[in-house]
This record gives C-alpha cells, sequence and structure tokens, in this order.
C-alpha cells in the first residue's frame, strides 16, 4: 500500500468512505475523478497517485489533509530577481542594504571602489550558495527569536553575594552568562553603601550581535533598580568593551580610574 505521513492510503481510504457511508462510485462522483481511481487507490494498484487527487477524494469523504509540525513560509516569498522570477526557495533571500551585504562584492573587491566604478550595479537582493552558511544564517535566527534569560540562584543583596543570568536556546542549550557581585562602596562615600560589580557578560561564539548580551545586561539593569544597591561599575576590558557598555546605558566614571592593568609584552596596554 502506498504511505502518506505515515498512514496506509488505500485502507484510510476505505475507512473514511465508510464513516461517510458512501460507495466508490459515489465518493468519485464527489471529488470529481473517475471511479476506476477510487478503486485503484484503495487496491493498491495506484501506488503514486497525484497530491491533488488524493487531497480531492480525502474531502470529498469529509476530511483533509495536513502537514504534520507545520510548515514555516519562504523567507521572501514575493521577492522576484530582474526578470520577474522566483528566487530559490531554500537560499534564504536578503535584501542588500549595504555593499558588503553582497558577497559578490567581497570576491570581486568592490567594497573597496567608489560607486562611480563599479562595473555593475548591485543586485537588489543576495543570497548564499554555501550550506554551511545557510545553516548558520537559520541558526542565528531560531536563536535571536527563541532564546529565553533567566535568573539563577537567589542573588541577594549583602556584599558578597553573587547575581547570575544565563541566556538559553529553545532546546536548553546555553548561549549566553552574565555574572554580578556586590561588593562595599568605595571606602570615601558614606558606610554601609553597596553596589554591584559586574564581573562580566559572555555570548556563545556565533551568536554575537543578536542583542543577547544587551538583554542579560538589561535584566541586571532592572534587578539593580528593584533592590536599592546605590550603584553598578563594571571594569572595561576584552570581555566588555567600552562601546558595548554604553549602548546598555553605562557611563563613564570620570573622575575616578576603573582600573589599571600591568603586563608584560606588546600589545599590553593600560
Amino acid at each position: 500500500m502506498a504511505e502518506m505521513g505515515g498512514i496506509e492510503l488505500g485502507p484510510t481510504l476505505r475507512a473514511l468512505r465508510r464513516r461517510a457511508d458512501l460507495s466508490q462510485r459515489q465518493l468519485a462522483e464527489l471529488a470529481d475523478v473517475p471511479r476506476s481511481t477510487v478503486a485503484r487507490v484503495e487496491s493498491g494498484v495506484a501506488s503514486d497517485p497525484r497530491y491533488r487527487t488524493v487531497e480531492r477524494l480525502f474531502r470529498a469523504a469529509g476530511a483533509e489533509l495536513g502537514v504534520r509540525g507545520g510548515v514555516e513560509p519562504v523567507p521572501g516569498e514575493e521577492l522576484r530577481d530582474r526578470a520577474e522570477r522566483h528566487y530559490p526557495a531554500h537560499l534564504d533571500v536578503r535584501p542588500v542594504e549595504e555593499l558588503t551585504d553582497w558577497a559578490g562584492a567581497w570576491w570581486a573587491h568592490w567594497h573597496r571602489l567608489p560607486a562611480e566604478v563599479w562595473p555593475l550595479r548591485p543586485p537588489e537582493y543576495t543570497y548564499d550558495l554555501s550550506r554551511a552558511r545557510r545553516e548558520r544564517r537559520r541558526q542565528r535566527e531560531r536563536v535571536r527569536l527563541t532564546h529565553r534569560v533567566r535568573r539563577v540562584g537567589d542573588g541577594g543583596t549583602e556584599v558578597g553575594d553573587v547575581w547570575r543570568w544565563v541566556a538559553e536556546s529553545a532546546e536548553g542549550e546555553l548561549v549566553g552568562e552574565l555574572r554580578g557581585v556586590v561588593r562595599a562602596g568605595h571606602p570615601e562615600e558614606p558606610p554601609g553603601r553597596r553596589e554591584v560589580f559586574l564581573d562580566g557578560v559572555v555570548v556563545a561564539r556565533g551568536l554575537r550581535g543578536l542583542g543577547i548580551g544587551r538583554r542579560l545586561v538589561g535584566e541586571f539593569a532592572a534587578e539593580v533598580e528593584r533592590s536599592g544597591v546605590a550603584v553598578a561599575r563594571a571594569v572595561v576590558g576584552a570581555g566588555l568593551p567600552a562601546a558595548f557598555l554604553r549602548r546598555c546605558g553605562f557611563r563613564e566614571d570620570s573622575w575616578r580610574p576603573v582600573a589599571l592593568v600591568i603586563g608584560r609584552g606588546a600589545g599590553w596596554a593600560g
């Protein structure tokens, strides 16, 4: 018997016809197909019937065909190339907003040239021919849309308490983490004053630039407001770039050195 979606087509059609109390001839008339087609499908002779034919038979018997799990629409389905053709459905078409969005600009070195000397007009849309690059893009988009952030542990407000948040993919995989430590305030400030030191924010390699880090810092900042801790501080470095912290709402403490790094070898900076 032919199988569709994990079911045996012939017995299923017979069961539907019995439930609808229809003969083969009656079902054929309702579906507008020859009676011989119904007989061939039910007997298994028609081992590979057309989908439209099966769909009409099922509907005539009061049932619907469906796709288990659902199917996401093709991104950019409405887009057309310069010849008004659909783009290949499996290639994830996206607009060329900047020249560097188009891979051709890199291998042809167009990104180094002024626009007036480009040999061709860049396309309006582009896509990745590499399956590996397509999968990386799709994975990034899935994580961006479905990741969740949750607090780990109690994280009180006493000196020495640790605050921790994690970001996880829909499958439960760890994709980001933030840690903060409550400590005593600066000696020059009033006694009993507490502050939170942002110890670090880490996002999995390949998933940066999706807003995961900013979302973690947003949860951290909201907890600072709720807890009554006086101030949150962070040390700028390779793990916490200044530009990232500014985008998250931090500002420079101009009257006090933030950090002093001493090391050996070329490339060290204080």
